[in-house]
């Protein structure tokens, strides 16, 4: 019988003893984290934002182009807003002056001709006086009245004078008197040629200002008429007054 100890083989219940220690196990090597290749990525300013469930979308820009100019459409249309509502605020200005002096003017002619006039039979020395301001304010009446009288200059117009911009057809002097498909297809051709539209807003212009200038000419002469004629009128009273007394106590 073969002893199993000297072969080294383990009797029976025993576990084999190996002949590595424990502690000599193999060393456990940490994994290496495979890199990424570096990615060239554009600047955080010139990134694009996109819009939440909608890609392709541009949300907007951080990065603005500093060499860009703004357009001249939105300055230009500013400034032909701007002049359309000042021309407009004078023409109306110069209405309510016209209609101050046509009422001052008609209340003192009204005053003039029922209070002072009975009176000039018995009091000759008033007609003159009297005569001169009621002068003066009716003067001063009727320029009132043609500063605030409506002017429309009517022409005939086609649309062929239209397209040689021989009328303006944003005013409605002109329009007026052109069939209804004329002045649709003159207004889809005016839209679609900006400058002929800027040039027929230009001359649209000058019109209200040449009509502004008429108004405030008219009104400066009014104003004129009715201040010379008050002060010639009370100085003329005056004196015809003191020389009335003056008469009297010499009497």
């Amino acid at each position: 019988m073969v002893d199993d100890s000297r072969m080294g083989i383990p009797p029976q219940g025993e576990e084999p003893i190996s002949d590595t220690p424990e502690n000599d196990q193999p060393p456990v090597v940490p994994e290496k984290k495979a890199e990424r290749p570096e990615v060239d990525r554009p600047p955080e300013d010139e990134l694009i934002l996109e819009a939440p469930g909608e890609p392709g979308k541009k949300k907007g820009k951080k990065k603005e182009k500093k060499n860009a100019k703004p357009g001249p459409g939105r300055g230009v249309e500013t400034m032909f807003r701007t002049s359309y509502r000042t021309h407009l605020d004078l023409s109306a200005l110069a209405d309510n002056k016209a209609n101050i002096m046509i009422s001052i003017n008609g209340i003192m002619i009204s005053i003039l001709l029922a209070s002072i006039y009975p009176r000039i039979v018995d009091n000759r020395f008033l007609l003159f006086p009297t005569a001169v301001l009621l002068v003066f304010c009716l003067l001063s009446l009727v320029y009132a009245v043609l500063a605030a009288r409506p002017r429309v200059t009517r022409r005939e117009a086609t649309l062929e004078d239209v397209r040689q911009d021989k009328a303006n057809i944003l005013f409605f002097g002109t329009f007026a008197t052109m069939k209804e498909e004329d002045f649709l297809q003159g207004m889809r051709e005016l839209i679609q040629d900006p400058e002929r539209a800027y040039g027929t807003m230009i001359r649209d212009i000058f019109g209200l200002g040449s009509v502004l200038e008429t108004k405030y000419r008219l009104l400066r002469t009014s104003y004129t008429l009715f201040m010379v004629g008050l002060i010639l009128g009370v100085t003329l009273f005056l004196a015809a007054f003191t020389w009335a007394s003056g008469s009297t106590v010499g009497i």
